[in-house]
Protein backbone atom coordinates (compact mmCIF):
# COMPACT_ATOMS: atom_id res chain seq x y z
CA UNK A 1 0.00 0.00 0.00
CA UNK A 2 2.32 2.49 0.87
CA UNK A 3 4.73 2.16 -2.07
CA UNK A 4 1.25 2.56 -4.37
CA UNK A 5 1.00 5.61 -2.24
CA UNK A 6 4.46 6.83 -2.86
CA UNK A 7 4.80 6.76 -6.71
CA UNK A 8 1.25 8.24 -6.62
CA UNK A 9 2.24 11.05 -5.26
CA UNK A 10 5.57 11.16 -7.12
CA UNK A 11 3.72 11.50 -9.88
CA UNK A 12 1.10 14.28 -8.73
CA UNK A 13 4.39 15.93 -8.06
CA UNK A 14 5.58 16.25 -11.24
CA UNK A 15 2.20 16.97 -12.59
CA UNK A 16 1.69 20.37 -11.57
CA UNK A 17 5.31 21.17 -12.10
CA UNK A 18 7.69 20.40 -9.13
CA UNK A 19 11.23 20.05 -9.91
CA UNK A 20 12.27 15.80 -10.69
CA UNK A 21 14.92 16.20 -8.12
CA UNK A 22 12.70 17.65 -5.63
CA UNK A 23 9.70 15.32 -6.67
CA UNK A 24 11.83 12.36 -5.88
CA UNK A 25 13.57 13.49 -2.50
CA UNK A 26 10.22 14.11 -0.94
CA UNK A 27 8.30 11.12 -2.12
CA UNK A 28 10.76 9.23 -1.61
CA UNK A 29 11.82 10.90 2.09
CA UNK A 30 8.39 10.74 3.28
CA UNK A 31 8.10 6.76 1.53
CA UNK A 32 11.12 5.39 3.91
CA UNK A 33 9.34 7.81 6.74
CA UNK A 34 6.62 5.47 6.59
CA UNK A 35 8.53 2.42 6.58
CA UNK A 36 10.98 2.51 8.73
CA UNK A 37 10.39 5.90 10.72
CA UNK A 38 12.40 8.53 11.75
CA UNK A 39 16.42 7.22 11.99
CA UNK A 40 16.09 5.26 8.61
CA UNK A 41 14.98 8.41 6.78
CA UNK A 42 18.17 10.41 8.55
CA UNK A 43 20.39 7.43 7.99
CA UNK A 44 19.97 7.60 4.28
CA UNK A 45 19.78 11.62 4.50
CA UNK A 46 22.90 11.44 6.18
CA UNK A 47 24.80 8.89 3.77
CA UNK A 48 23.22 9.55 0.52
CA UNK A 49 24.87 13.12 -0.60
CA UNK A 50 28.34 11.60 -0.39
CA UNK A 51 27.88 8.15 -1.84
CA UNK A 52 25.89 9.55 -4.73
CA UNK A 53 28.72 11.68 -5.85
CA UNK A 54 32.02 9.45 -5.27
CA UNK A 55 32.22 7.67 -8.34
CA UNK A 56 34.69 8.91 -10.37
CA UNK A 57 33.11 8.71 -13.69
CA UNK A 58 30.82 11.47 -12.75
CA UNK A 59 33.15 13.82 -13.69
CA UNK A 60 32.56 13.04 -17.91
CA UNK A 61 29.24 15.22 -17.21
CA UNK A 62 30.98 18.43 -16.41
CA UNK A 63 33.61 17.56 -19.25
CA UNK A 64 31.06 16.66 -21.63
CA UNK A 65 28.75 19.42 -20.83
CA UNK A 66 31.80 21.93 -20.81
CA UNK A 67 32.74 20.36 -24.13
CA UNK A 68 29.24 20.63 -25.86
CA UNK A 69 28.97 24.47 -24.65
CA UNK A 70 32.53 24.98 -25.70
CA UNK A 71 31.44 23.66 -29.31
CA UNK A 72 28.48 25.81 -29.33
CA UNK A 73 30.30 28.70 -28.82
CA UNK A 74 32.74 28.02 -31.87
CA UNK A 75 29.65 28.04 -34.06
CA UNK A 76 31.30 25.03 -36.28
CA UNK A 77 27.76 23.54 -36.33
CA UNK A 78 27.18 26.33 -39.07
CA UNK A 79 30.22 24.88 -41.18
CA UNK A 80 29.20 21.69 -40.72
CA UNK A 81 26.04 22.44 -41.78
CA UNK A 82 27.08 24.42 -45.41
CA UNK A 83 29.75 21.36 -45.55
CA UNK A 84 27.25 18.95 -45.60
CA UNK A 85 25.41 20.80 -48.02
CA UNK A 86 27.69 21.40 -50.58
CA UNK A 87 28.54 17.51 -50.81
CA UNK A 88 24.32 16.47 -51.00
CA UNK A 89 22.74 19.32 -51.86
CA UNK A 90 22.39 18.19 -55.31
CA UNK A 91 20.79 14.95 -54.37
CA UNK A 92 16.58 15.37 -54.26
CA UNK A 93 15.53 16.58 -50.17
CA UNK A 94 19.81 16.87 -50.31
CA UNK A 95 19.49 20.15 -47.78
CA UNK A 96 17.59 17.58 -45.04
CA UNK A 97 19.95 15.28 -45.71
CA UNK A 98 22.57 17.86 -44.72
CA UNK A 99 21.03 18.81 -41.40
CA UNK A 100 21.20 15.12 -40.77
CA UNK A 101 24.31 14.87 -41.41
CA UNK A 102 25.37 18.01 -39.01
CA UNK A 103 23.33 16.67 -36.95
CA UNK A 104 25.06 13.52 -36.36
CA UNK A 105 28.43 15.34 -36.40
CA UNK A 106 27.73 18.46 -34.20
CA UNK A 107 26.04 15.53 -31.71
CA UNK A 108 29.29 13.93 -31.78
CA UNK A 109 31.05 16.81 -30.27
CA UNK A 110 27.89 18.23 -28.58
CA UNK A 111 26.36 15.27 -26.64
CA UNK A 112 22.90 17.10 -25.13
CA UNK A 113 20.08 16.73 -27.99
CA UNK A 114 18.14 19.54 -26.78
CA UNK A 115 21.55 22.26 -27.24
CA UNK A 116 21.74 20.00 -30.93
CA UNK A 117 18.20 20.73 -31.82
CA UNK A 118 18.46 24.59 -31.19
CA UNK A 119 21.62 25.13 -32.90
CA UNK A 120 20.34 23.24 -36.09
CA UNK A 121 17.09 25.26 -35.46
CA UNK A 122 18.27 28.31 -35.93
CA UNK A 123 20.98 27.54 -38.45
CA UNK A 124 19.77 24.56 -41.03
CA UNK A 125 15.95 25.41 -40.80
CA UNK A 126 16.24 29.19 -41.91
CA UNK A 127 18.09 27.63 -44.70
CA UNK A 128 15.55 24.96 -45.81
CA UNK A 129 12.98 27.42 -45.79
CA UNK A 130 15.08 29.72 -47.92
CA UNK A 131 15.48 27.53 -50.63
CA UNK A 132 11.79 26.53 -50.47
CA UNK A 133 11.33 23.87 -48.49
CA UNK A 134 7.70 22.56 -47.88
CA UNK A 135 8.12 24.13 -43.36
CA UNK A 136 6.68 20.92 -41.43
CA UNK A 137 8.97 18.76 -43.38
CA UNK A 138 12.19 21.18 -43.02
CA UNK A 139 11.23 21.57 -38.72
CA UNK A 140 10.35 17.44 -38.45
CA UNK A 141 13.70 16.55 -40.00
CA UNK A 142 16.08 18.96 -37.54
CA UNK A 143 13.76 18.37 -34.54
CA UNK A 144 14.80 14.29 -35.36
CA UNK A 145 18.13 15.16 -36.40
CA UNK A 146 18.80 16.88 -33.05
CA UNK A 147 18.31 13.37 -31.11
CA UNK A 148 21.29 11.96 -32.70
CA UNK A 149 23.52 13.62 -29.88
CA UNK A 150 22.03 10.98 -27.52
CA UNK A 151 23.61 8.04 -29.31
CA UNK A 152 27.29 9.02 -29.98
CA UNK A 153 30.50 8.85 -27.67
CA UNK A 154 29.89 12.52 -26.01
CA UNK A 155 26.23 11.56 -24.71
CA UNK A 156 25.17 12.31 -21.13
CA UNK A 157 22.77 10.17 -21.50
CA UNK A 158 24.45 7.32 -22.24
CA UNK A 159 26.64 8.42 -19.24
CA UNK A 160 24.09 8.53 -16.78
CA UNK A 161 22.58 5.02 -17.88
CA UNK A 162 26.07 3.78 -17.03
CA UNK A 163 26.32 5.21 -13.76
CA UNK A 164 22.80 3.91 -12.93
CA UNK A 165 23.11 0.51 -14.35
CA UNK A 166 26.98 -0.15 -13.05
CA UNK A 167 28.41 -0.95 -16.26
CA UNK A 168 31.31 -0.30 -18.35
CA UNK A 169 30.75 3.62 -19.87
CA UNK A 170 33.44 3.50 -22.30
CA UNK A 171 31.83 0.39 -23.60
CA UNK A 172 28.57 2.19 -23.57
CA UNK A 173 29.41 4.73 -25.17
CA UNK A 174 31.13 3.22 -28.30
CA UNK A 175 28.26 1.11 -28.41
CA UNK A 176 26.29 4.05 -29.91
CA UNK A 177 28.50 4.85 -32.59
CA UNK A 178 27.10 2.11 -35.42
CA UNK A 179 23.45 2.86 -34.44
CA UNK A 180 23.51 6.21 -34.69
CA UNK A 181 25.03 5.85 -38.43
CA UNK A 182 22.50 3.66 -38.88
CA UNK A 183 19.99 6.27 -37.74
CA UNK A 184 21.34 8.86 -39.36
CA UNK A 185 21.10 6.85 -42.94
CA UNK A 186 17.49 5.93 -41.60
CA UNK A 187 16.95 9.63 -41.65
CA UNK A 188 18.41 10.61 -44.40
CA UNK A 189 16.14 7.35 -46.19
CA UNK A 190 13.01 8.79 -44.95
CA UNK A 191 13.31 12.19 -46.16
CA UNK A 192 14.73 10.69 -49.84
CA UNK A 193 11.35 8.73 -49.83
CA UNK A 194 9.22 11.56 -49.05
CA UNK A 195 10.42 13.74 -51.68
CA UNK A 196 10.19 11.22 -54.09
CA UNK A 197 6.61 10.85 -53.12
CA UNK A 198 6.23 14.86 -53.53
CA UNK A 199 9.24 16.55 -55.36
CA UNK A 200 7.23 19.91 -54.01
CA UNK A 201 8.37 19.52 -50.90
CA UNK A 202 12.20 19.80 -51.98
CA UNK A 203 13.39 22.07 -54.61
CA UNK A 204 16.74 20.90 -55.68
CA UNK A 205 19.72 23.53 -54.96
CA UNK A 206 22.51 24.86 -57.05
CA UNK A 207 25.71 22.90 -57.28
CA UNK A 208 28.69 23.69 -55.61
CA UNK A 209 32.12 23.64 -57.16
CA UNK A 210 34.45 20.64 -56.20
CA UNK A 211 37.28 23.30 -55.20
CA UNK A 212 34.46 24.61 -52.63
CA UNK A 213 33.14 21.59 -51.55
CA UNK A 214 36.96 20.89 -50.46
CA UNK A 215 37.42 24.13 -49.04
CA UNK A 216 34.58 23.52 -46.56
CA UNK A 217 35.68 20.38 -45.87
CA UNK A 218 38.82 21.74 -44.52
CA UNK A 219 36.92 24.03 -42.38
CA UNK A 220 34.93 21.25 -40.54
CA UNK A 221 38.73 19.46 -39.92
CA UNK A 222 38.73 20.31 -36.61
CA UNK A 223 35.68 18.58 -35.30
CA UNK A 224 36.84 15.75 -36.94
CA UNK A 225 39.71 15.48 -35.23
CA UNK A 226 38.04 16.30 -32.22
CA UNK A 227 36.13 13.23 -31.96
CA UNK A 228 38.79 11.10 -33.41
CA UNK A 229 40.59 11.92 -29.75
CA UNK A 230 37.51 11.41 -27.44
CA UNK A 231 36.02 8.33 -29.41
CA UNK A 232 39.60 6.71 -30.60
CA UNK A 233 41.01 7.06 -27.44
CA UNK A 234 38.66 5.17 -25.21
CA UNK A 235 37.67 2.88 -28.05
CA UNK A 236 41.84 1.92 -28.11
CA UNK A 237 42.06 1.56 -24.41
CA UNK A 238 44.25 4.94 -24.51
CA UNK A 239 42.36 6.72 -22.07
CA UNK A 240 39.27 6.12 -19.77
CA UNK A 241 36.07 7.83 -20.81
CA UNK A 242 36.61 10.52 -18.09
CA UNK A 243 40.43 11.18 -19.19
CA UNK A 244 38.85 11.45 -22.92
CA UNK A 245 36.14 13.66 -21.47
CA UNK A 246 38.93 15.98 -20.16
CA UNK A 247 40.81 15.76 -23.68
CA UNK A 248 37.64 16.93 -25.21
CA UNK A 249 36.85 19.92 -23.04
CA UNK A 250 40.52 21.28 -23.68
CA UNK A 251 40.31 20.08 -27.35
CA UNK A 252 36.66 22.32 -27.48
CA UNK A 253 38.39 25.57 -25.76
CA UNK A 254 41.12 25.25 -28.21
CA UNK A 255 38.87 25.02 -31.05
CA UNK A 256 36.56 28.23 -29.87
CA UNK A 257 40.42 30.03 -28.99
CA UNK A 258 41.08 29.24 -33.25
CA UNK A 259 37.75 30.46 -34.13
CA UNK A 260 37.94 33.79 -32.13
CA UNK A 261 35.63 33.28 -30.18
CA UNK A 262 37.03 33.03 -26.59
CA UNK A 263 37.24 36.82 -24.75
CA UNK A 264 37.02 37.02 -20.50
CA UNK A 265 32.79 37.33 -20.80
CA UNK A 266 32.20 34.28 -22.89
CA UNK A 267 34.42 32.08 -21.22
CA UNK A 268 32.25 33.10 -17.80
CA UNK A 269 29.24 32.60 -19.58
CA UNK A 270 30.30 29.45 -20.83
CA UNK A 271 31.64 27.32 -17.72
CA UNK A 272 28.28 28.87 -15.78
CA UNK A 273 26.09 27.32 -17.98
CA UNK A 274 28.11 24.46 -17.67
CA UNK A 275 28.75 24.47 -14.15
CA UNK A 276 24.77 24.95 -13.64
CA UNK A 277 23.73 21.74 -15.92
CA UNK A 278 26.52 19.57 -14.00
CA UNK A 279 24.29 21.07 -10.93
CA UNK A 280 21.06 20.14 -12.39
CA UNK A 281 22.17 16.40 -13.02
CA UNK A 282 24.02 15.81 -9.88
CA UNK A 283 21.26 16.82 -7.63
CA UNK A 284 18.78 14.91 -9.72
CA UNK A 285 21.35 11.69 -9.51
CA UNK A 286 21.62 12.03 -4.83
CA UNK A 287 17.39 12.54 -5.12
CA UNK A 288 17.08 9.52 -7.49
CA UNK A 289 18.99 7.60 -4.23
CA UNK A 290 16.79 8.47 -1.68
CA UNK A 291 13.74 7.16 -3.67
CA UNK A 292 16.13 4.39 -4.81
CA UNK A 293 16.57 3.59 -0.74
CA UNK A 294 12.79 3.38 -0.55
CA UNK A 295 12.39 1.06 -3.11
CA UNK A 296 15.23 -1.22 -1.94
CA UNK A 297 13.89 -0.87 1.49
CA UNK A 298 10.46 -1.89 0.23
CA UNK A 299 11.71 -4.97 -2.26
CA UNK A 300 9.77 -3.22 -5.17
CA UNK A 301 11.99 -4.82 -7.17
CA UNK A 302 12.27 -8.02 -6.53
CA UNK A 303 8.71 -8.44 -6.04
CA UNK A 304 8.43 -6.79 -9.73
CA UNK A 305 10.70 -9.26 -11.36
CA UNK A 306 9.27 -11.91 -9.50
CA UNK A 307 6.07 -11.31 -10.75
CA UNK A 308 7.42 -10.67 -14.39
CA UNK A 309 9.20 -14.15 -13.77
CA UNK A 310 6.01 -16.08 -13.26
CA UNK A 311 4.14 -14.38 -16.33
CA UNK A 312 3.69 -17.19 -19.12
CA UNK A 313 4.52 -15.03 -22.24
CA UNK A 314 7.91 -14.75 -24.42
CA UNK A 315 10.51 -12.33 -22.79
CA UNK A 316 10.46 -10.24 -26.80
CA UNK A 317 7.19 -9.29 -25.69
CA UNK A 318 8.11 -8.08 -22.25
CA UNK A 319 10.91 -6.47 -23.91
CA UNK A 320 8.50 -4.58 -26.25
CA UNK A 321 5.93 -3.70 -23.85
CA UNK A 322 8.64 -1.86 -21.89
CA UNK A 323 9.66 -0.19 -24.64
CA UNK A 324 6.44 0.94 -25.69
CA UNK A 325 6.27 1.95 -21.83
CA UNK A 326 9.60 4.30 -22.55
CA UNK A 327 8.13 5.72 -25.74
CA UNK A 328 5.22 6.83 -23.60
CA UNK A 329 6.58 8.45 -20.49
CA UNK A 330 9.09 10.49 -22.93
CA UNK A 331 6.28 11.84 -24.63
CA UNK A 332 5.79 14.07 -21.16
CA UNK A 333 8.88 13.63 -19.08
CA UNK A 334 12.44 15.06 -19.19
CA UNK A 335 14.94 11.92 -20.49
CA UNK A 336 17.48 11.94 -18.02
CA UNK A 337 14.01 11.99 -15.15
CA UNK A 338 13.41 8.60 -16.74
CA UNK A 339 16.90 7.16 -16.57
CA UNK A 340 16.89 7.99 -13.38
CA UNK A 341 13.26 6.70 -12.11
CA UNK A 342 12.96 3.71 -14.44
CA UNK A 343 16.99 2.14 -14.67
CA UNK A 344 16.87 0.74 -10.86
CA UNK A 345 13.30 -0.83 -11.51
CA UNK A 346 13.68 -1.77 -14.95
CA UNK A 347 17.27 -3.23 -15.25
CA UNK A 348 17.37 -5.92 -12.98
CA UNK A 349 14.28 -7.34 -14.64
CA UNK A 350 16.24 -6.58 -18.06
CA UNK A 351 19.48 -8.95 -16.56
CA UNK A 352 16.83 -11.50 -15.48
CA UNK A 353 15.31 -12.17 -18.77
CA UNK A 354 18.71 -12.70 -19.90
CA UNK A 355 19.38 -9.38 -22.14
CA UNK A 356 22.63 -7.46 -22.36
CA UNK A 357 22.38 -3.91 -20.33
CA UNK A 358 24.49 -2.52 -22.78
CA UNK A 359 22.70 -3.52 -25.59
CA UNK A 360 19.46 -2.64 -23.49
CA UNK A 361 21.27 0.94 -22.91
CA UNK A 362 21.50 1.99 -26.21
CA UNK A 363 17.86 0.69 -27.28
CA UNK A 364 16.41 2.37 -24.80
CA UNK A 365 17.99 5.83 -25.73
CA UNK A 366 16.99 5.17 -29.47
CA UNK A 367 13.44 4.63 -27.80
CA UNK A 368 13.95 7.90 -25.77
CA UNK A 369 14.74 9.68 -29.19
CA UNK A 370 10.89 8.75 -30.58
CA UNK A 371 9.72 9.90 -26.99
CA UNK A 372 11.74 13.45 -27.70
CA UNK A 373 9.81 14.06 -30.75
CA UNK A 374 6.34 12.61 -29.53
CA UNK A 375 3.33 14.64 -28.47
CA UNK A 376 2.03 16.43 -26.30
CA UNK A 377 5.22 17.31 -24.56
CA UNK A 378 7.69 16.11 -27.37
CA UNK A 379 11.14 18.16 -25.94
CA UNK A 380 12.91 18.77 -29.18
CA UNK A 381 9.55 19.92 -31.10
CA UNK A 382 8.73 22.43 -28.88
CA UNK A 383 12.45 23.50 -29.03
CA UNK A 384 12.86 23.42 -33.03
CA UNK A 385 9.36 25.53 -32.72
CA UNK A 386 10.54 28.23 -30.59
CA UNK A 387 13.76 29.30 -31.88
CA UNK A 388 12.54 28.59 -35.55
CA UNK A 389 9.35 30.68 -34.64
CA UNK A 390 7.39 28.03 -36.53
CA UNK A 391 3.89 26.48 -34.85
CA UNK A 392 4.93 23.69 -32.63
CA UNK A 393 1.49 21.31 -34.40
CA UNK A 394 3.59 22.19 -37.60
CA UNK A 395 7.13 20.62 -36.20
CA UNK A 396 5.28 17.67 -34.54
CA UNK A 397 3.41 16.59 -38.25
CA UNK A 398 7.00 17.31 -39.99
CA UNK A 399 8.46 14.76 -37.46
CA UNK A 400 5.56 11.65 -37.49
CA UNK A 401 7.33 9.96 -40.78
CA UNK A 402 10.71 9.82 -38.53
CA UNK A 403 8.78 8.86 -35.84
CA UNK A 404 7.46 5.79 -37.88
CA UNK A 405 10.95 5.10 -39.75
CA UNK A 406 12.12 4.76 -35.93
CA UNK A 407 10.05 2.31 -34.82
CA UNK A 408 11.53 -0.03 -37.67
CA UNK A 409 14.74 0.96 -36.74
CA UNK A 410 14.02 -0.04 -33.11
CA UNK A 411 12.48 -3.61 -34.29
CA UNK A 412 16.20 -3.91 -36.06
CA UNK A 413 18.23 -3.10 -33.46
CA UNK A 414 16.38 -5.32 -31.17
CA UNK A 415 16.10 -8.42 -33.43
CA UNK A 416 19.99 -7.85 -34.18
CA UNK A 417 21.41 -7.09 -31.18
CA UNK A 418 25.24 -7.63 -32.61
CA UNK A 419 25.00 -4.23 -34.57
CA UNK A 420 24.93 -1.98 -31.29
CA UNK A 421 27.47 -5.07 -29.63
CA UNK A 422 29.45 -5.67 -32.20
CA UNK A 423 31.94 -2.57 -31.48
CA UNK A 424 32.19 -2.69 -28.21
CA UNK A 425 33.11 -6.68 -28.09
CA UNK A 426 36.51 -5.72 -30.42
CA UNK A 427 37.10 -2.96 -27.77
CA UNK A 428 41.24 -3.04 -26.45
CA UNK A 429 39.62 -3.20 -22.71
Amino acid sequence: MIPTFVLALLFVLLAIGTPVAFAMAFSGGLGLYLTGGLPILLGVLQTTPLSAVTSYELITIPMFLLMADLVLLSGVADDLFKTAAAWVGRIPGGLGMATALAGAGFGSICGTSTASAATLASTSLPAMIRQGYEPKMAAGVVAISGTLAMLLPTSVALVIFGLLAEVNIGKLLISGIIPAIFVTIIIMSTIYLLVWLDPSRAPTVSAVSWSERFSLLWQVSPMVILFTIVTGTIYLGIATPTEASAFGAFGAFCLACWKRKINMTSLYVTLRHAAQGTCMIVLIIMCAHIFGYFFTLTQVTQNIVSWVGALDVSRWVIIALILCGYIVLGSFMDQIAILVLTVPIVLPLIKSLGFDPIWFGVIKIVTAEVGMITPPIGLNCFIVARYAGRPVGEVFHGTFPHFIAHLFAIAIFVAFPDIILWLPNHMQR
